[in-house]
This record gives structure tokens, sequence and C-alpha cells, in this order.
């Protein structure tokens, strides 16, 4: 990386990966955001595998939300993946904001997770 030119993004994201690791007891709660959507999974970094996910494009929502940029679609997925954990039998997650700032769309996204249940 030295002598590269890295985004601030990938600089946050590569300081918090270092930290923040998802086991089976408590699986890390990992949030994309592009500029139309918002993606969420919960994994567990040991085994590699994804144990709940969704995301505005999840067929779940489909016709629910109007506009999938927006802090009320994040909020709808925030609340989905939190259940869908819910239902694997986890309750407590490491957040990973995945070097976005935790403002906007991803606080929604937290906010509601919290609220159905899943401790960070």
């Amino acid at each position: 990386m030295s002598g590269k030119r890295v985004s601030g993004r990938l600089r946050r994201k590569l300081r918090v990966r270092t930290k923040v690791r998802g086991t089976e007891e408590r699986p890390r709660l990992t949030v994309y955001r592009s500029l139309k959507h918002i993606y969420a999974q919960v994994i567990n970094d040991i085994t590699g595998q994804t144990l709940a996910a969704a995301s505005t494009l999840s067929k779940e929502l489909q016709g629910t939300i109007k506009a999938a940029g927006n802090t009320e679609a994040a909020r709808v997925v925030g609340a989905l993946v939190a259940q869908k954990a819910l239902e694997r039998g986890i309750k407590r997650v490491v957040f990973d904001r995945n070097g976005f700032l935790y403002h906007g769309r991803i606080k929604q996204l937290a906010e509601a997770a919290r609220q159905k249940g899943l401790e960070f």
C-alpha cells in the first residue's frame, strides 16, 4: 500500500477490519452502501459463511419500498437482516461499518437492527 493512493473509505475499512472479526458466538454484521442500494450481511469469519443477508434488492422487500437509496430503505433492510439473524439464533453481533461514516443510512440500518433485538 505504500506509495499508492488509497481512498479514505478503504483506509478506514482496513483500519477497522484489523480489529473486527466475526466468530461463531458473535458474527460480524457488515454493511455496504452504494448510491442506489444498501446491503447487509451477517458473516462468520472463521468459516467464511454468510449466515444472514438482506438488501434493498431482496425479494421480501420488492414493492414495499419506494426509493432504495434513502434512510427509510436502510431502516427496512436493518430490520430484515435482524429478523433473519434472530431466526438463525444469532442475538449478538459485532458491527462493521465497512469504512463508511456512522451517519445517515448506515446509522439508520444499525439502529433498526438494534430495535429488532440484535445486540452490538
